[in-house]
């Protein structure tokens, strides 16, 4: 008995001794064992440290000053200038976001129904294609190839084309003259609300390619026998879809949804090529960004980055907001 009491306090002595190193105790023996995948992950790690790190580290200290292109030390021919900015400390948060310039706030919610319209009407229309190209029809292939068309041609190249397709005097304005809308068409890219229809409508265009590859491939690892289960309960097509497809989908929807939102949220090339940055009405919060840095003057860095570190911290909260919405309904399905 006394043998058994004294092995079990041994091992009560060891898992004590194990549990108390510390972290850095616990990343030398990582590296003892692992030393060659330490190895290999260092380049990769210096990488991010210079393009993703540093930048992003300058840029949330500019938003406690009032840089701008007036007062940042520069050199002209042989003079330097020295830094003249001054630390402001959380004022260019304060008057962002209680909307002193009464710049922001539109902008936020014109972002926020430009990325909900986008990413559902992008998700249902992918999902819809998706679920016609999967049945066994002819030349299935063919239809697949031209349906990703849109998402293999380069971006700036689609939008150009769209510039064209949306002129005044574009395809789409003849079309609805030729159906007698009216004498003349909208102005896609001049008129506030034409602006932004045409902006939802191009964002679509190039993004519903990838929605309908990734719920493709989530449709074809959906067992056939579930189908066949509930057809030979009487289940309807709609039943079938709402049941058994939706379901089976939801790992593959909720990673997409979640990489829509974010490329959406962010998403610079279609405004920003579509109508350049003079447009206020239909600029998002990146652009809007980007023309405090660069579309006046003097460029005012120090808000362009606060309202870039806004936008950073939006989608992280959104984020963990969405991923513990996800787990705790998983959680609840069980």
């Amino acid at each position: 008995m006394a043998t058994v009491v004294e092995g079990n306090t041994a091992r009560q002595s060891h898992r004590g001794r194990g549990s108390g190193r510390g972290p850095m105790q616990r990343v030398k023996n990582s590296y003892n064992q692992y030393w060659y995948a330490w190895a290999m992950c260092v380049p990769v790690v210096l990488v991010l440290l210079a393009v993703v790190a540093y930048p992003l580290i300058q840029g949330i200290y500019l938003t406690f000053t009032d840089a701008t292109s007036v007062n940042v030390g520069r050199t002209i021919g042989v003079n330097e200038i020295p830094d003249s900015y001054s630390w402001v400390g959380l004022k260019n948060y304060t008057e962002i976001l209680t909307g002193a310039n009464n710049q922001f706030w539109p902008h936020f919610v014109w972002t926020v129904i430009w990325t909900v319209a986008c990413v559902a009407l992008t998700y249902a229309l992918g999902l819809g294609l998706a679920v016609a190209i999967n049945r066994q029809i002819k030349a299935r292939g063919f239809y697949r190839m031209l349906l990703i068309l849109p998402w293999a041609v380069p971006t700036f190249v689609t939008i150009f084309a769209w510039r064209l397709i949306l002129a005044d005097d574009g395809v789409v304005n003849q079309f609805l003259i030729g159906l007698g809308l009216g004498l003349d068409g909208p102005s896609w890219l001049s008129d506030p609300f034409a602006q932004k229809v045409a902006a939802i409508g191009v964002n679509i265009w190039c993004g519903f390619p990838f929605i309908m590859i990734s719920m493709l491939g989530g449709l074809q690892s959906i067992p056939r026998e579930l189908y066949e289960a509930a057809e030979m309960d009487g289940a309807t097509p709609w039943q079938r879809f709402v049941n058994v497809t939706l379901p089976g989908l939801r790992p593959v929807s909720s990673t997409v949804i979640l990489l829509g939102v974010i490329w959406t949220f962010n998403q610079f090339n279609v405004i920003f090529l579509l109508f350049g940055g003079n447009s206020d009405s239909v600029q998002i919060l990146v652009t809007y960004a980007y023309r405090l840095f660069f579309g006046q003057q003097p460029q005012d860095y120090a808000r362009s980055a606060t309202v870039g570190i806004l936008c950073l911290s939006l989608l992280v909260v959104f984020t963990s907001v969405y991923r513990r919405w996800l787990k705790r309904n998983d959680q609840g399905a069980l």
